[in-house]
């Protein structure tokens, strides 16, 4: 899980395309120096796993200093439905490591599944901030809602501005602070260049649930009454099944 708190600008090093996937290593600087096989980084909002054993990092090397790479299989069809097939040498992407138990939670759930390709539809960039419009799939626009959560890119933003369900194409739009402009790739983001959208997975789990009809059995769960006249019987038989429920 990712909080979309992006820690790291990497570079793309080296994309090596395959029949039906692509094998792409990245400079992430100091950012991976612990990373074996198997961890997992966000690279644009895609969570992808390591395939480099650690033990290819310099011998004797601090631990600050290592710049080892990180390298990644992606397979076609996340190349296909991410902006993941667009990158070439040299791009920057955003970083993210997946969040420690006791490290701080200062964006929002963050799955690193990304739901769609977006793209960016303009930019108005002013003095102390930049309001960009970001085109989505329109199977998304459902769980878009103005002041929510969104992980544009990896980054997780709020939502400043929504498309009406009335609109043939769905956007969304955001306020960027100059640090987040230059800590991320927004800065340099370019009219019609891909976006990777991960909407709300709170929304997505709600908007689930919903779509099920309401059943009634007798599974249901007890009531708040009934379960404290469960608990405060003094009948025996009745207790003992409480205290093995």
């Amino acid at each position: 899980m990712f909080t979309g708190i992006i820690e790291e600008l990497g570079t793309v090093a080296a994309i090596d395309h395959l029949d039906d996937s692509a094998v792409i290593t990245i400079d992430a600087k100091g950012l991976v120096h612990d990373l074996g096989l198997g961890g997992s980084l966000a690279v644009n909002g895609v969570c992808l796993t390591s395939v480099r054993d650690e033990s290819s990092s310099p011998p004797g090397a601090p631990t600050a200093e290592v710049q080892g790479p990180f390298t990644a299989e992606v397979m076609g069809e996340t190349l296909r439905l991410t902006g993941l097939g667009a990158l070439r040498t040299g791009d920057r992407v955003n970083l993210e490591r997946c969040t420690p138990a006791s490290g701080r939670f200062d964006g929002h759930v963050v799955q690193g599944h990304v739901d769609g390709c977006g793209e960016l539809l303009s930019r108005d960039d002013y003095d102390q901030w930049s309001t960009l419009r970001i085109g989505i799939p329109n199977p998304l626009a459902p769980y878009t809602a103005s002041k929510g959560s969104i992980a544009l890119n990896g980054v997780s933003l709020t939502l400043t501005a929504v498309s009406e369900p009335s609109e043939t194409s769905a956007w969304v739009e955001v306020g960027l602070i100059p640090a987040t402009l230059s800590h991320t790739t927004f800065g340099k983001l370019a009219t019609g260049d891909p976006v990777n959208v991960e909407v709300d997975v709170l929304a997505k789990y709600t908007a689930r649930l919903l779509s099920f009809p309401a059943e009634t059995t007798a599974a249901e769960p007890a009531t708040s009454a009934e379960t404290t006249t469960l608990f405060n019987s003094t009948d025996s038989s009745t207790r003992q099944g409480a205290d093995n429920a």
